[in-house]
Parts: structure tokens; C-alpha cells; sequence
């Protein structure tokens, strides 16, 4: 039997009927760094703010066993989505014919993309759809930005296509779910990304046929060694490890050597430290919630002064450790 990792329980998990009134309770909610489910047309999706990294550590580990995959990004209209991704003309040629709808593109971030880098696995793309739901935007309408939304389901269980899925596998686990009666596609959204060949990353509710009638070419499929463990990952759905440091990354730090960075963890301060090129703390506190978010972005930052090593202080393997260590461990493998 599969073990899940605890997470805190006993949040009073309100339900909703969908309409004005439960729109703009979950965009306060959201705004609150809340965790929202909600209907899109393919299945019902558990929302958390784009831009805040510590809503999104809670709801990986809301949802259980977090991998730490890239995120969707929805936006409510084309003009919200060139703000966090950059458009070739084949990327907008497939927007513009299929958004609002269960389209997803992998495209590349903008310079000063809002979405956090926990949501995209500290990748350099950005995966973005427009749902088609009345309820999903409504929501993204009240809440004015982007909302990160995977299946609003235990990691593992079958996706949500009622309310009642939703309230059964994470009642307790988060603030709001909004009832919008069953989901029509029912299966998750296609993804495309928009490589130089754009390629299906993952079959979903809209068909490969009518994508390649609009591309007027057909679609690449992923190399196979994408769905390895060591592979970077494309898009979610897949297996992924996250952004690889140029520095060699040392795991389970007790001293700092000099020259080399620290990405420290807790209130201890190791032996060398004042010999450190640079020391960035992914909580002071130990809370590994907030470990969670700053892990992408504080690892760039460190790496962007080319130290001579990452030094990594232990981190826990409970809770969010779990993935947080699987992301180091693949840091550090060496290249």
C-alpha cells in the first residue's frame, strides 16, 4: 500500500456552488496564498497563485509525494498569456485556434515572467493554457493574474471529474473547492511545446489530427530518453529533474571548503563559513515549505557568482525533503 507524505490536515475545506459570489471567494483565497479547486473543461484543477512559491510548495505537498514537475500556468485571455511566454508564429497560430480549449503550449518564458520557478521546475519555458470554462474563467478573471492548477487529486489517483473526487482525496488538505457540476472533456489537456519542431509532449482532449491541420506539418514526438529519470524534464506530465548548476553541487555539507558558495538550511552555522563566496539560507527556520520555494531561484542565484563548489547543508527527507533532495541529488550528478 502506497504512503503518503503527511502534510497538515484539518483545514476546513469550504465547497462553493460555482456563480459570482464563489468566483470572487476563490480569487481572494488565491490572492491569500490559498489552495482553490475549481472546473476547467478537462478535469477539475487545484489552483494556487503563480507568482507566490510557498502556495505552490503547499500544494505539492497537499497533492502528496511531490516531484516537483513543471506546473500549467492558466491565464484568462492571449494578452495574459504573452505576459509570462513569448509566441513564435506557430505557437500563436495554434492559440488562436484553439484557446480557450484544452490546449496546453510549452513556450518560452518572457524576461520578466511572474511565475515562479518552482512552477516550472526552474526550466526556461513556461507551460500556459486558456481553459474554456465559464467557472475556471470567471475565477482567473476575479483573481487578475496566473494560477498554477494541476489535477486537483492525490498524485497517483485518478483525476477529478466532480466536485465530490475533489472533496474525497483532499478534504483537509485545502481552503476552497468550487462546485461546477462534471467536467466535459474529462481528460487532461494536450501539450505541445514549441521547439524548433514543435513535438506532443502529452496526448489529451484535443486531437493530434487537429493540430497538425493548423501547423500544416506533423508533430515530433519526445526523445526517448525524456521519460528517464534523468532526463530535464519538457513539460509536466513527465519525469523531470530540475535546473542543473555549471558549479559541482556537494551534498550533505558539514563545513564549507573556501571558495565555495553555501545553500544552507536551518539556524546552524557550519565550520568556514565566514570563508564563503556567498551563503544563501533556504529557511533559517527549518520549515521546509519554505525551503521548497526558494530552492530553484536560490540555486541560480548562487551559481550565477561561479563559485568554486555549491556546498549543500543535510536537508530532512520528510515532508517536502523528499523532493527537495531528489532535486539536489540530480544537481549534483556529475556532467
Amino acid at each position: 500500500m502506497r504512503n503518503f507524505i503527511p502534510v497538515k490536515t484539518g483545514v476546513e475545506t469550504l465547497i462553493l456552488p460555482a456563480g459570482e459570489a464563489g468566483a470572487e471567494a476563490a480569487a481572494r483565497r488565491l490572492a491569500a496564498g490559498g489552495l482553490v479547486a475549481f472546473p476547467t473543461e478537462t478535469v477539475y484543477g487545484l489552483g494556487a497563485d503563480a507568482a507566490n512559491a510557498v502556495a505552490i510548495a503547499h500544494l505539492y505537498a497537499a497533492k502528496g509525494r511531490p516531484a516537483f514537475n513543471p506546473l500549467i500556468a492558466h491565464v484568462a485571455d492571449l494578452k495574459a498569456a504573452r505576459r509570462i511566454g513569448l509566441f513564435d508564429a506557430r505557437a500563436l497560430a495554434l492559440a488562436e485556434a484553439f484557446w480557450p480549449g484544452p490546449l496546453t503550449l510549452v513556450v518560452p518564458k518572457t524576461e520578466d515572467c511572474p511565475v515562479a520557478d518552482l512552477a516550472t521546475a526552474g526550466l526556461d519555458t513556461v507551460a500556459i493554457r486558456i481553459p474554456a470554462h465559464p467557472v475556471a474563467q470567471a475565477i482567473l478573471r476575479a483573481f487578475g493574474g496566473a494560477v498554477v492548477a494541476p489535477s486537483a487529486n492525490i498524485s497517483g489517483h485518478v483525476s477529478p471529474t466532480l466536485a465530490a473526487h475533489v472533496e474525497s482525496d483532499l478534504a483537509g488538505r485545502i481552503d476552497l473547492i468550487i462546485d461546477g457540476g462534471p467536467v466535459t472533456v474529462g481528460v487532461e489537456s494536450t501539450i505541445v511545446g514549441c521547439f524548433d519542431a514543435p513535438m506532443l509532449l502529452r496526448p489529451g482532449g484535443l486531437s493530434r489530427e487537429r493540430i497538425e491541420a493548423v501547423l500544416g506539418a506533423k508533430l515530433t514526438r519526445p526523445p526517448a530518453e525524456a521519460g528517464s529519470d534523468d532526463s530535464q524534464p519538457l513539460a509536466p506530465g513527465m519525469l523531470a529533474s530540475h535546473y542543473a548548476p555549471r558549479a559541482h553541487v556537494r551534498l550533505n555539507a558539514r563545513e564549507v571548503a573556501p571558495g565555495e558558495a553555501l545553500l544552507a538550511f536551518g539556524p546552524e552555522r557550519l565550520p568556514g563559513l565566514d570563508a564563503a563566496s556567498a551563503v544563501m539560507n533556504l529557511s533559517p527556520t527549518a520549515d521546509l515549505d519554505e525551503a521548497a520555494a526558494n530552492l530553484f531561484g536560490y540555486l541560480r542565484r548562487l551559481d550565477a557568482k561561479a563559485p568554486r563548489a555549491i556546498a549543500v547543508m543535510p536537508i530532512p527527507e520528510d515532508g517536502l525533503g523528499e523532493a527537495i533532495n531528489d532535486r539536489l541529488r540530480r544537481a549534483a550528478v556529475a556532467r
